[in-house]
């Protein structure tokens, strides 16, 4: 948590100055800003460090903005632009080994460089950064700043008594269990940790000493807020001591909201339920599914919206009698409305339909994807399909989840605990306190 004396100062009556630094990352960036957007509304003021991508949408939340310059950063959001194009590799370790190079820890002085600027030009009061910049945490840690780091899905660091990140396994039961984990424990550890000299090299160019390791860098903030809920994620009596669940932030991307109010696209007296489809806003190589997801719907008494996100061409997947696809749509609104949600399980997507009481047909593409359908399967609020899977699959999963009332009953059940933890404490409330800072009205 917050040094003392560094929280002391923070407890005045005057509005803060928070740096949030983010990155293009997709479903990470709706509800960064969404907390950025409750700061302002509390009277506290929010400067972002952002891909210039995301200008627009932190200017629509009243943030002051200011792009990356010597960090990568992309400038458009198509597939030629990504900072991970993780789907060019077969093998998932090779594209794990090139994100730990060339993303999380070789650019972290020069993002390190680009935060200093911000934070000495602004009089930035706290840091808050995504926990996959580890930059922006060494800048703060020079200044002697409180450092926040914002982990906007499941947490993901390899600790005892969670299943390690990959394969999407089920919580370990027994010796043979705990032993599977402990060795994948292992291995993923010393993964991350073959860039500890990287990380080492990048904080003495700062000026900084030493330290143990990748996730120790990771992991040296005051507080790391994990942005989901505790009801849904697999739960760890081993967590270090500065992770602090803090409840999802259940926001849209401002790009997915029109000028009106969504309109269903179906005509007035089709009561049939309907299901909302939505894969990853960022590119995976999506297309083969989805169009196996069309075809599999196309043959349900169903009413399907397929959203694309911003990434693919919506002339390339047309529309087919009951399926109606669109580039984008507000998922909160289609949401509340919906029986089941077809996602890949990103975690925005899938908390989003969890707090709505909503079931999923989960088809996870990669990254923590796998785990976040784990965790949907292991509360019985929905299935799991391989992004491979048939339209068949896909149609007879969907009906699976539309007419076993065991996945919706498990849904709402979900949504009700996620709701209490929100009412119970927000997540900025919880931000505010972590920092030293007095909520301000």
């Amino acid at each position: 948590m917050t040094d003392p004396s560094n929280a002391a100062e923070l407890t005045g009556d005057r509005p803060l100055r928070f740096l949030l630094c983010m990155w293009e990352g997709g479903g990470t960036v709706p509800p960064e800003l969404g907390l950025a957007r409750e700061l302002i509304a509390r009277g506290h003021e929010v400067h972002v460090l952002a891909d210039p991508t995301i200008e627009s949408e932190a200017l629509a939340a009243g943030c002051t903005f200011h792009p990356w310059v010597e960090a990568p950063h992309c400038d458009a959001r198509t597939p030629e632009s990504a900072l991970i194009r993780d789907w060019e590799y077969k093998n998932p370790l090779s594209a794990i080994k090139v994100y730990l190079r060339d993303f999380l820890c070789g650019p972290a002085a020069r993002a390190a460089r680009d935060t200093l600027h911000v934070i000495d030009e602004a009089a930035i009061d706290v840091v808050l950064n995504d926990y996959a910049l580890i930059g922006p945490s060494m800048a703060a840690e020079l200044r002697g700043l409180p450092r926040v780091a914002l982990m906007p899905n499941i947490y993901i660091i390899p600790t005892k008594g969670i299943p390690p990140l990959g394969p999407g396994l089920a919580p370990a039961r027994g010796p043979l269990g705990r032993a599977r984990d402990a060795v994948l424990r292992t291995v993923t550890t010393r993964m991350f940790n073959s860039t500890t000299d990287l990380v080492n090299e990048r904080r003495k160019e700062l000026g900084l000493g030493p330290v143990d390791s990748t996730f120790d860098q990771m992991l040296n903030v005051d507080t790391l807020l994990v942005l989901t809920s505790r009801s849904f994620d697999f739960p760890s009596d081993y967590l270090p001591a500065n992770v602090v669940y803090a409840g999802p932030v259940l926001a849209d991307p401002t790009w997915s909201n029109g000028a009106d109010a969504w309109v269903p696209p179906w005509p007035e007296g089709n009561d049939d339920p309907i299901v909302l489809v939505a894969l990853s806003s960022t590119f995976q190589d999506q297309g083969a599914s989805l169009h196996r997801i069309i075809e599999g719907l196309a043959t349900l008494s169903v009413r399907a919206l397929v959203t694309l996100g911003e990434q693919l061409d919506v002339t390339d997947f047309p529309s087919r009698g009951n399926v109606v696809v669109v580039q984008h749509a507000p998922h909160n609104e289609v949401i509340a409305h919906a029986a089941a949600v077809v996602t890949h399980c990103g975690h925005g997507t899938t908390i989003k339909a969890l707090a709505a009481g909503v079931p999923m047909v989960c088809i996870p593409m990669g990254r923590d994807q796998n785990d976040t359908a784990a965790r949907v399967v292991a509360r019985g609020a929905g299935v799991r399909l391989k992004p491979s899977a048939s339209s068949s699959k896909i149609a007879d999963a969907t009906n699976r989840v539309l007419q076993d009332h065991s996945y919706s009953t498990a849904a709402q059940k979900l949504g009700q605990l996620i709701h209490a933890e929100l009412d119970a404490a927000p997540p900025v409330e919880i931000l505010l306190a972590s920092c030293g800072a007095a909520p301000q009205t």
